[in-house]
């Protein structure tokens, strides 16, 4: 019965990593980020208003997971942040948020839609 526990709960967490995985067509596995950082990985779909040195400004829908309404902002990216293809200005894409030690968010990776 051990084993068997055992192993349900081993399925049940590759089960939560291979959906985190799949999600929104990212491909997870090379980003050079914690498994913690990972496991709380939010994503969002947004419009890129502007991509600076260091900074994207964008445009979001409300974000329950994290309790953000919709706004526009600038959100900082992480360094070896990911651009999953091109986006510019104007573009619809898909962000994933990290949640760095302080409690804020930063984008982890950017893939246009």
């Amino acid at each position: 019965m051990k084993t068997l526990v055992q192993t349900l709960t081993i399925l049940a967490l590759s089960a939560g990593a291979a959906l985190a995985q799949a999600s929104h067509g990212m491909d997870h596995a090379n980003m050079p980020m914690t498994d913690q950082q990972m496991e709380g990985a939010v994503h969002a779909a947004a419009t890129i208003n502007e991509i600076g040195d260091g900074t994207a400004n964008v445009s979001h829908g409300p974000i329950p997971e994290i309790g953000w309404p919709a706004m526009t902002m600038d959100l900082p990216l992480l360094e070896g942040a990911e651009m999953m293809g091109e986006a510019s200005p104007g573009d619809e894409v898909t962000l994933m948020l990290i949640k760095g030690d302080d409690g804020m968010y930063a984008i982890g990776a950017i893939m246009p839609n």
